[in-house]
């Protein structure tokens, strides 16, 4: 189910159902935060590299690290040695990319450690769960068949707002479809992108750093991983970090 069709059950749900906790929701990031799917695309981008007669090296693996798709494939074709790739070239790439990833994440796909613990212990006390990714919604529809939408009473895929992170849009987005304030939410982030995309929503933020050093700061706790956070001092979190500023 996409975004757009859920928004009027899920805040007569939340209504019905009010968590009793000064944490309102917890919005989840997808790709490096509940799966580990770089490993995935760098399969799918050697595979591309190899159709055009080139090596997928680590020289344009971080260039392509965060970046839209539709930014990282001409990079990535001009990186192969196609000058100036026809519109019909960007999108067989970006179609093959897209129709490889969700292959890939049907056979395996690994999950971050303690990624769904934490989701399933905030459900259980009540606080409802969105996931915000900047990934297509084909991507988030094939890692929701993996992990389970019931998980999820929001999801949201980049190709479904006009802006995406860093812009706050999305998070914005998912916490007026859950009915609850953007200072009740605690986002979970690994890329600073995101972090910006919380913090300027008005939402509080936690990293889990990934590919990039995210910095911590009175208001912003930093976790090695989802599996360290305590969940009964995450329902108090927002209460908490208001006291301390």
């Amino acid at each position: 189910m996409t975004a757009r069709g859920r928004d009027a059950d899920v805040n007569a749900s939340l209504h019905a159902h009010p968590t009793g906790h000064p944490l309102g929701a917890g919005l989840f990031d997808m790709d490096g935060l509940l799966v580990d799917t770089e490993p995935l695309w760098s399969v799918a981008e050697a595979e591309l590299a190899a159709r055009h007669g080139a090596v997928w090296d680590a020289e344009i693996k971080a260039r392509c690290i965060g970046t839209a798709l539709p930014d990282a494939v001409p990079m990535m074709l001009d990186y192969f040695g196609v000058v100036h790739p026809s519109d019909d070239e960007l999108d067989g790439a970006q179609k093959f990319l897209l129709g490889r990833m969700v292959e890939l994440f049907a056979t395996e796909l690994p999950l971050q450690p303690g990624a769904l613990e934490l989701v399933d212990a905030l459900r259980s006390a009540g606080v409802p769960t969105a996931l915000v990714s900047s990934s297509y919604r084909v991507l988030v529809d094939a890692v929701l068949a993996v992990v389970g939408p019931h998980r999820f009473e929001f999801t949201l895929a980049g190709d479904e707002v006009s802006r995406t992170k860093p812009d706050p849009e999305p998070y914005l987005t998912a916490a007026e479809a859950l009915g609850v304030p953007p200072a009740r939410c605690v986002v979970f982030e690994d890329a600073p992108s995101g972090i910006a995309a919380a913090e300027a929503a008005g939402c509080l933020a936690i990293g889990i750093p990934g590919h990039a050093p995210l910095e911590a700061t009175p208001d912003r706790p930093v976790f090695a991983s989802l599996a360290d956070i305590d969940v009964d001092w995450l329902l108090g979190l927002p209460r908490t970090l208001r006291r301390a500023s």
